[in-house]
């Protein structure tokens, strides 16, 4: 038995699974009478979910079917499923899985914002493979606040640094910078090549931005890694940071970025940000 059929099996057991624990009266539906299924019906399923009975049955059979995402959030819906039973539905069905931003944001734990706080004065921030940005620490906001950028873009780094005026980016060396972050996005968007949100995503960014649209043409891809990258402040100047990524159990295709300072000025630079912070009056960033 190969892969895909073992994930089949698996699939067909967890929908039946999951669709014992739900009652009639959970989704708003009469008991009726000689039930005996303990829970929802197949036909029951697939009517709420706005599905046909006859491929829901093969999809809960593990028959080799096709299934898209907005169909499987559906069924999800359905059956109450919380965000991890999603991603396991999703990874059984073999559709690419990611949360939307506010949901991803919603999912990153106490536990990780724990860390990101402790990080402080280093610029911490948890990232989605789409550059989302789902939490952050004082220090990042410190950073990376950008007047010019766009109030409805502003939870996603790649529109926020393509869509500013230069003289308010935070980067100081953009040209070198940016292509690093766009070949990143394009490591990632191999596995969603396809999906209605990334293809959305890529379109309206290279509307937007005339830079990113060459950039993304020039098909180059990156892998995330360390990078010295140098960034200013109006208050305190430039500042040369050392970018670590750092994987989180839990949150597929998700990662912490923290920014540490790579010399001496720049540690005082940012331990200076954090008083400035906490003085009475903050300096204008």
């Amino acid at each position: 038995m190969n892969t895909t059929q073992r994930r089949r099996q698996g699939l067909a057991a967890f929908l039946r699974g999951r669709r014992a624990r739900v009652t009639p009266a959970d989704v708003g539906m009469p008991p009726g009478f000689r039930r005996r299924t303990p829970g929802l019906r197949r036909e029951e399923v697939a009517q709420l979910s706005g599905v046909g009975v006859t491929w829901y049955t093969w999809l809960e059979q593990g028959r080799p079917i096709n299934a898209s995402a907005q169909v499987l959030d559906a069924v999800a819906r359905t059956l109450r499923l919380d965000q991890p039973e999603r991603e396991h539905l999703y990874h059984l069905a073999e559709v690419p899985y990611e949360a939307d931003p506010q949901t991803a944001a919603e999912a990153v734990g106490p536990e990780v914002r724990a860390i990101l706080e402790a990080l402080d004065p280093h610029p911490a921030v948890v990232y989605n493979s789409r550059f989302d940005i789902l939490a952050t620490n004082p220090a990042y906001r410190d950073v990376f606040f950008m007047p010019g950028a766009p109030e409805t873009q502003a939870r996603n780094a790649l529109w926020s640094l393509f869509t500013v005026p230069e003289e308010d980016c935070p980067l100081v060396f953009r040209a070198r910078e940016l292509p690093v972050m766009v070949a990143t996005l394009r490591s990632s968007y191999g596995v969603h090549a396809g999906e209605p949100v990334w293809e959305d995503f890529i379109r309206r960014l290279s509307e937007a931005s005339p830079l990113f649209d060459r950039l993304w043409r020039d098909g180059d891809v990156e892998r995330p890694g360390p990078r010295v990258k140098t960034f200013r402040h109006r208050a305190v100047g430039e500042m040369r940071m050392t970018s670590v990524s750092l994987s989180i159990n839990g949150m597929p295709e998700c990662r912490i970025v923290v920014h540490q300072p790579d010399d001496e000025e720049t540690h005082l630079r940012t331990a200076r940000l954090r008083d400035l912070r906490a003085a009475p009056t903050a300096v204008q960033k």
